[in-house]
């Protein structure tokens, strides 16, 4: 009879998806005492703070906490009704059901909840989480007639916590559970159906004896690389996953791919790209739809021509934090990258992806990880319903670092469950534009096979890609204008639209490019900062009311002020351009705060016209001289190298590696 109630209130709540919550009914039916059930007597079992409700197999238990629980760093997520990736003894405290004294508690577990609302309470803030697979409440430990409860608790694996007073713990086994969405810690084991033989050639087929049935599926012919994909049809079943975890930095312990670069393509130059995916690896996206996301990487790297010539492939798993599966130069042909993929596994907890954003801008694209500088990056976030973190500071820092941030959203919430959201909207503040290019939603698992070809068309566009990153959007772009008497006020018009022209081509905004200008004789004047102005129209209105000065020309002390009131204001993951306009040689010695510049990291573009010195220029210029110093023999000549300049800043950024 007892084991006949667990049995049901594990099929009733613990084991329901988190994705679909679960109604009061369902959460009250699960309230009720085990009625007339024994269990062996003792000790109230004793834990530590940090144990978290699902580690713990016990549908219904007592414990004692110890003092000291209500430290922050023990996490709790929900109010009144807790997901079981919480602290038991944190949310008895937020509960108000113990003080931070400790003391003996009454844990039932529910099932899992579509979100769950953050609240300070008691001293402890819990937080907002999306669904979760099982949920639990806490109440006062006062004995109910024909109750009792177990003196040893049943942890989810041999790594049971570490128990305090004699505590006595049973390891535990999870039992697999294919064919469901969440995978819980169930009491029974649950026996599937053979799966139906298919011919999808992404990922080896897992045993065929469990599982649910799949459609029969055309074969790939072999060799062949098109956009269009067959539609095919996820097995249910989890494949035997290795036991080993991937290490968390970027060399894993996996050998290089030995093949002869000879014997394979060179792969794909017309999408020649380093693109890095970062894969939701959290508990409540099931190991299930974890499986269909590997398949789905398959199918990237079998439409891919992988190769050094073409694309480079990376995986990124992020969890609570994030590790490397494996870099761009780990594997060179998509035979290999596809048999890695296969080998990926769950690694479970929230799903912080803006952690995952900022480990990869700060790690992965760097050379001894295999990114070639003159290929763009391009980083593909894969999120189940939303992020547990913030996304948007971390997605903005990436973009100024160059990188191209894509964003699929798998089942994002609904209306009701947006209340839930760490950050509402993440999706358009994460990317650099909100045209639907880098976003793409997707409303089940089971159709992201289907956006295989439109998110391989825009991560092949590389020129599309080099306009929503590298020199148009991530740059601080001063302007050091010579106003001395010879070069007249209808000239000086002339070179303010020079720069105004220049200025077009870049997307302006405080995330992106940015301008500033100083304006220069004997002495020098800031005209405007980085900060002052985050439009295109406003920058170029700015510019517009620049007024003429006059006087002499001391360009090496004009640049010092321009390191000094403008540079010292940029951004540090921004690229420094300095625009230098001149008209003749300077009074004063450039020579020396040109190298303080170019030390400094400030890229210099010195722009003669008609009296300029050409060795000056040159000593100005960053090297080499010829790619970043220009002459002209008149004013109304300065309008033909403006597209020399923008592609020589262009090409400039392309060639450099972007870590």
């Amino acid at each position: 009879m007892c084991n006949q109630q667990l049995r049901l209130r594990e099929a009733s709540g613990m084991n329901k998806q988190a994705k679909t919550g679960a109604s009061k009914l369902a959460v009250w039916f699960q309230l009720l005492p085990l009625k007339n059930c024994s269990f062996n007597q003792g000790a109230v079992p004793q834990i530590n703070c940090d144990v978290k409700a699902g580690k713990i197999i016990n549908p219904e238990f007592v414990v004692k906490c110890p003092a000291g629980c209500q430290d922050p760093k023990y996490h709790v997520y929900g109010t009144d009704i807790y997901a079981s990736y919480s602290s038991v003894c944190g949310a008895a405290i937020h509960s108000g059901v113990l003080d931070n004294s400790g003391g003996k508690i009454l844990v039932r577990k529910v099932a899992g909840q579509s979100g769950y609302k953050g609240s300070y309470s008691n001293g402890v803030q819990s937080l907002s989480l999306p669904r979760w697979r099982e949920s639990f409440i806490v109440s006062e430990s006062k004995p109910q007639k024909g109750v009792t409860y177990p003196s040893a608790l049943t942890y989810s694996s041999t790594k049971s916590p570490p128990a305090k007073t004699g505590e006595a713990t049973k390891a535990y086994q999870k039992p697999p559970v294919p064919g469901t969405t969440a995978q819980p810690v169930t009491l029974m084991q649950v026996t599937g159906a053979p799966a139906t033989e298919a011919t999808h050639t992404s990922l080896p087929k897992p045993s065929p004896s469990t599982g649910s049935t799949t459609s029969s599926l055309r074969p790939q012919p072999v060799g062949h690389r098109s956009w269009e994909l067959d539609r095919w049809s996820p097995s249910s079943p989890a494949s035997s996953q290795n036991s080993g975890r991937a290490s968390p930095g970027f060399v894993p312990k996996e050998e290089l791919s030995t093949q002869s670069l000879d014997s394979v393509s060179q792969g794909d130059a017309n999408c020649k790209v380093d693109l890095s995916f970062l894969i939701d690896g959290s508990s409540s996206i099931g190991k299930r739809r974890f499986r269909i996301q590997k398949q789905f990487l398959a199918d990237i790297a079998q439409a891919l021509d992988i190769g050094p010539g073409g694309p480079l492939m990376g995986v990124v798993q992020y969890g609570d934090n994030p590790a490397a599966q494996f870099n761009l130069r780990t594997h060179m042909n998509s035979r290999d990258l596809k048999t890695a993929i296969e080998k990926i596994t769950q690694r479970g907890g929230l799903s912080n992806a803006g952690r995952a954003i900022s480990y990869m801008t700060k790690n992965f694209f760097s050379k001894a990880n295999g990114n070639r500088g003159s290929a763009p990056n391009v980083a593909v976030v894969i999120v189940d319903g939303w992020p547990t973190d913030k996304v948007e500071e971390a997605s903005r820092f990436a973009r100024e670092s160059g990188i191209n941030i894509f964003f699929i959203t798998v089942e994002g919430a609904t209306e009701n469950e947006k209340q839930y959201m760490a950050e509402p909207n993440f999706s358009n503040k994460a990317v650099c534009r909100t045209n639907g290019f880098y976003s793409l939603s997707v409303q089940s698992w089971f159709s992201l096979h289907k956006i295989v070809q439109p998110l391989l068309k825009r991560v092949c566009d590389t020129d599309r890609l080099a306009c929503s990153k590298t020199c148009w959007n991530s740059a601080d772009i001063g302007f050091l204008i010579d106003g001395s008497s010879s070069v007249g006020t209808s000239n000086f018009r002339t070179v303010l639209q020079f720069v105004a022209n220049i200025t077009k081509a870049f997307e302006i905004s405080e995330t992106d490019t940015r301008i500033g200008a100083v304006q220069y004789t004997y002495e020098q004047r800031l005209e405007f900062g980085f900060e002052d102005y985050t439009t295109s129209s406003d920058v170029l209105s700015a510019i517009s009311r620049v007024g003429y000065w006059s006087g002499g020309t001391s360009t090496g002390t004009a640049i010092n002020y321009a390191l000094e009131q403008l540079f010292k204001k940029s951004k540090p993951n921004k690229r420094k351009l300095m625009i230098l306009i001149t008209d003749g040689r300077s009074y004063d010695d450039v020579r020396i705060p040109a190298m303080v510049a170019h030390h400094k990291g400030v890229i210099t573009y010195a722009i003669g016209v008609a009296w300029a010195a050409q060795d000056e220029l040159e000593v100005i210029a960053t090297h080499p001289a010829e790619d970043h110093a220009f002459f002209v023999d008149e004013f109304d000549s300065l309008y033909r190298i403006v597209p020399r300049v923008i592609q020589n800043i262009c090409t400039e950024f392309n060639s450099q590696p972007r870590n």
